[in-house]
């Protein structure tokens, strides 16, 4: 089993994605009725039809993400015989992601899971008010050189590293004038590139620590399976299954850094050469190529994608 599945994080949404598997699948179109029923709300109705503002509000974006991420999966399960306990080595996802991997190995209900990330993302967007945070990339630093600019730039407010994302792209996040002073420093220090992103919420720092104590309660009252396949954290970048490890690395995420430029060196260390990107977007399986020499990310998120997700997995069991 050399190939891993990883599940996108908030940035991929868009107005309509999804449909299409729903429309040519009923197992996909199984998944998006269990999610609206879940929440008591039609969802999907803001996954299809938008509007794109309605649409990116973290509370609707973090649900909506994992239900075509899950979709995605059902389809590859029942048209393509794909099995994550057989065919996995691993399953990782970028920040929300690892949610939409934990229900992929059956560690969490669909329904739960929905529950949960509309939860969590109530309390990211309540944690800070509006204005008060920020985040930025950096591009064409090193992971230790974004962190040592973001420590130079906190000046007794926070700006920590949130996510690096591999391929010389950290993004920062805290304090919204921290983050800017960050942005000014980055420019000084090489950073090729240091721009503020387009987000509501400053998502993994210290300021998320309210929202970390609304999912440590929220997680408490859920049920948590052992995944079929090893998890790799976040906040660990190695591979865990002991589900009350998972419940606490879960919570600590929410505050720390997405480590996901080492979660795809450790995976492929540990011999994955394909990963299948599940769900919205291509920006996991474009990481990958600028992480892991000589490794294939496969994006999986159409009805078109099912046969290239059949033959990379017959490939990666090829080079095992």
């Amino acid at each position: 089993m050399t190939a891993a599945f990883t599940f996108p994080g908030q940035g991929s949404q868009t107005v309509g994605m999804g449909k299409a598997l729903a429309d040519a699948f009923p197992a996909a179109r199984a998944v998006f009725d269990e999610v609206d029923a879940a929440l008591g709300q039609k969802l999907t109705a803001i996954i299809w039809e938008g509007p794109a503002e309605t649409l990116q509000l973290t509370e609707n974006a973090q649900p909506a993400l994992m239900a075509v991420s899950l979709a995605t999966l059902r389809v590859l399960e029942t048209e393509a015989g794909i099995d994550i306990a057989r065919d996995a080595a691993f399953v990782a996802g970028h920040s929300l992601g690892e949610y939409s991997a934990l229900a992929a190995a059956g560690s969490f209900s669909i329904s739960d899971t929905a529950k949960l990330l509309r939860t969590r993302g109530l309390a990211m967007q309540k944690a800070v008010p509006v204005g008060v945070g920020a985040m930025a990339a950096l591009l064409g630093l090193d992971y230790e050189a974004a962190v040592a600019v973001a420590e130079e730039a906190a000046q007794n407010e926070v700006c920590q590293a949130a996510n690096d994302n591999g391929g010389g792209q950290v993004v920062v996040s805290g304090d919204k004038a921290a983050v800017e002073r960050a942005l000014e420093i980055a420019k000084t220090k090489g950073a090729k590139r240091a721009m503020l992103l387009p987000v509501s919420a400053p998502f993994h720092c210290r300021l998320m620590q309210p929202a970390a104590d609304a999912m440590a309660q929220a997680l408490a009252g859920v049920t948590i399976n052992k995944p079929k396949a090893p998890l790799v954290s976040n906040v660990l970048a190695s591979a865990i299954t002991d589900p009350d490890e998972i419940r606490k690395r879960l919570v600590e995420q929410v505050t720390g850094t997405v480590r996901w430029r080492e979660s795809v060196a450790y995976m492929a260390s540990n011999g994955v050469t394909h990963f299948l990107e599940i769900g919205a977007g291509k920006v996991l399986s474009g990481l990958v190529k600028r992480i892991a020499d000589g490794a294939v990310g496969v994006s999986v998120g159409g009805p078109g994608d099912i046969e290239a997700a059949k033959a990379a997995i017959a490939a990666a069991k090829m080079s095992s």
